[in-house]
């Protein structure tokens, strides 16, 4: 845990500073020349007492400052859940092998725990904070000093259960960007609304083309922001989803390779029955 959180915050902020060059280089060479010669040469024709031509082209619809924004937000809450998502798919993976190496038929003694939890310290750093080994070891640890296989499942379940908060807990920031993109958008709108009111006046002199660009501004910033709401929330969706699965075959993976092979002595059954308050 402690190796994974400076480099995650890193790679963060080096995937939000991409975020910003890259949406302003192409914004800066691509979108706004292209929507300024568009409405350059609507307003020519406009001028000439001729009708406009062409529809309005995506490069007019987000060419604005808020929707610029939104992109980057948006490519810097992709690259976290990418993150995430890659861990997520190395963890499923590891469901994969036979991590304690039990015979069918074999029973474990809190005894013979220990020798089962080698094999996990000889995993690689990174792969042994997988929630996988920390509860095979957890597991292990616990029947080694209880004896009770009860135990067992409720170390299991509670290293399972502060996994699911944790993983919860990480995905606060793309959350809040989710929050913040409609919310940017919506600063559009107030401003796109403002600039409109702002020029009146023209439109009672007849010269509507200031007007209707700033109430293009003001529902276009809206419109991009929750289109890109909309995508960001179904990409986290699929993210909780998949981290859930791997909980619940986490603790699917333990019952049916580890738990149901341990064995408790019987004179400790009859010590532990005895020495139970009634």
């Amino acid at each position: 845990m402690k190796l994974r959180l400076p480099s995650e915050f890193l790679y963060q902020l080096f995937a939000l500073l991409i975020a910003v060059i890259v949406v302003h280089a192409a914004y800066v060479g691509v979108i706004r020349p292209s929507a300024d010669a568009q409405l350059a040469t609507q307003a020519a024709q406009q001028a000439a007492g001729e009708d406009p031509t062409g529809n309005r082209s995506i490069a007019i619809v987000i060419k604005d400052f808020e929707q610029e924004a939104c992109f980057i937000l948006m490519l810097w809450a992709l690259a976290i859940m990418g993150f995430k998502a890659s861990r997520t798919r190395a963890e499923t993976l590891m469901l994969n092998q036979e991590l304690v190496a039990i015979a069918e038929g074999t029973s474990i003694l809190p005894r013979d725990a220990r020798e089962q939890s080698r094999s996990l310290e000889a995993l690689p750093i990174e792969e042994q904070d997988y929630l996988l080994p920390r509860a095979l070891s957890s597991a292990l640890s616990r029947f080694t000093t209880t004896g009770s296989i009860p135990a067992v499942s409720d170390a299991v379940r509670e290293q399972c259960d502060i996994e699911a908060d944790r993983l919860d807990s990480e995905l606060s920031m793309v959350r809040y960007i989710s929050w913040a993109i409609p919310s940017i958008g919506f600063i559009g709108t107030v401003r796109g609304i403002g600039d409109a009111l702002g020029q009146a006046y023209k439109a009672v002199e007849g010269d509507i083309s200031g007007v209707t660009v700033s109430l293009g501004v003001a529902f276009n910033s809206t419109f991009v922001a929750l289109v890109l709401s909309i995508l960001i929330m179904f990409a986290l969706h699929q993210l909780q989803l998949s981290q859930e699965r791997l909980v619940l075959s986490t603790q699917r993976y333990i019952d049916r390779n580890l738990i149901r092979h341990l064995s408790v002595p019987r004179n400790r059954c009859v010590y532990w029955i005895v020495t139970t308050p009634h």
